[in-house]
């Protein structure tokens, strides 16, 4: 590569990482316009859930075909990237296989490279008929059409032209290696399984024609590697990056047991203690100050788990696919929860961006615009979604807050739901009779 080249490889690798950077930290800024909430207890069991289901795959393997693919595109998606620290080397000072000094180590990793290559190229193929000739019935929801459903395959066809080129580039490099006497500063280095296969199509090619395919593919290859990383902001995908994060600040809790909200937990404790004086223990709020809200109603009202949740969502069913209510034919869908928080999130994301840096009231929420009362009280909180998800993600918790809201600020509950606490507050009992009745089963044996 000429020096020119070195410059431009420059500018475009700063440009990627540049317009990358850009995408994390309005990520960072969206997570954090959720409520604060404390998840640094317990560090070494934090560790461990990270390393076990976003390093090790854990979850995963439940589904064991879909889980074992995607741990070889997994492997090979990480590990064929070491080979960019050489590709940011050479095209940074024109070097060519920077590495290859390691001598059988390198040739160990450019084989083990292919073979993963190898590898993706074939889950790819069988990832892309599950979804669009099998058709799976958990691809195929309904919000899992337009976007959803093409970014899928989009992905799919990302990976399958980064591993082409991969391959093409070692195939082409190989057939100058083998230039009799030896061809410019392509010097002998790697073990290539796979793409020896290949270099044939090179023959009776110019020498001068073969490199300057070379520096196509490679050319391809990284421009590539940018643009994919980009698009992961764009995408489901993200959760390539945001696993780790999301499994680290999960929930630790017991599954179905929920947190108590603090001002009612008070006013219950003031109320059944008689010495209490109730005006001298809730103080009148200051002047201008806001009332806290009981539950949430829009995605500004959850905590910045939860919205880590929306944004680390794989789209993968899972959740929806083991989910009782969605079995029987309900409205309700786990998966569908989590991309209309993710999707609130980013418009309202967009209003901060346009209003620098504050937010303007648009007319919208995420209940109702984006969820509706239906959806939220076919739930039968059995939490069968959150043991099915692969990366700890939580929709019963947005599902249960979005509840109170409705409950506590709307009094919305169903009817039978009415019923029942009513019942409990007048008798003491969610059953309808009077509460000098309740030890009358006593007497009937």
């Amino acid at each position: 590569m000429s020096y020119l080249d070195n410059i431009l490889f420059a500018i475009v690798l700063g440009i990627g990482f540049g317009y990358f950077f850009i995408n994390i930290k309005k990520i960072y800024r969206n997570v954090n316009l959720g409520i604060a909430v404390d998840r640094k207890d317990n560090p070494a069991a934090r560790w461990k859930n990270m390393a076990m289901i976003a390093l090790g795959q854990s979850k995963m393997v439940k589904r064991p075909i879909a889980g074992i693919l995607h741990i070889v595109v997994y492997l090979g998606f990480v590990i064929i990237n070491i080979e960019l620290l050489e590709i940011i080397i050479d095209g940074l000072f024109g070097t060519h296989r920077i590495f290859a000094f390691l001598g059988t180590t390198y040739n160990v990793l450019i084989a083990t490279f292919e073979i993963l290559a190898g590898l993706v190229l074939i889950a790819v193929v069988i990832f892309w008929l599950r979804r669009n000739v099998i058709r799976l019935k958990r691809f195929m929801n309904r919000e899992m059409v337009g976007y959803p459903k093409n970014d899928a395959n989009y992905i799919l066809y990302f990976e399958v032209v980064l591993m082409t080129l991969f391959l093409l580039m070692n195939a082409s490099d190989l057939h100058l290696q083998n230039v009799p006497g030896g061809f410019s500063h392509f010097i002998k280095a790697g073990s290539f399984p796979i793409s020896q296969f290949i270099e044939p199509i090179f023959n009776g090619m110019p020498n001068e024609t073969v490199m300057l395919l070379t520096e196509v593919f490679w050319w391809l290859h990284i421009v590539g590697i940018l643009i994919f990383m980009n698009y992961l902001y764009f995408s489901k995908h993200l959760h390539i990056l945001l696993a780790f994060p999301n499994t680290y600040f999960a929930n630790l809790d017991p599954q179905g047991e929920f947190d108590n909200l603090e001002a009612v937990t008070k006013e219950v404790k003031m109320m059944m203690d008689p010495n209490v004086d109730p005006f001298a223990a809730a103080p009148a709020p200051a002047e201008g100050e806001v009332p806290s809200k009981f539950g949430a109603s829009d995605v500004q009202d959850l905590n910045w788990v939860q919205l880590l949740n929306a944004y680390t969502c794989t789209e993968c069913g899972r959740c929806t696919s083991s989910c009782p209510a969605s079995q029987t034919g309900k409205k309700l869908s786990p998966r569908k929860i989590m991309m209309d928080t993710r999707d609130r999130l980013e418009e309202v994301g967009r209003n901060i961006d346009k209003n620098k840096g504050l937010f303007i009231p648009d007319e919208k929420t995420l209940l109702n615009d984006y969820i509706t009362a239906e959806e939220l009280w076919a739930c039968t909180s059995c939490n069968a979604c959150v043991e099915e998800c692969p990366v700890n993600i939580s929709p019963l918790s947005i599902i249960m807050d979005m509840r109170r809201y409705l409950v506590m600020e709307q009094s919305a509950a169903p009817m039978p739901l009415n019923a029942m606490m009513t019942n409990i507050e007048n008798n003491g009992a969610p059953w309808q009779y009077n509460q000098q009745d309740r030890l009358n089963w006593k007497d009937e044996n």
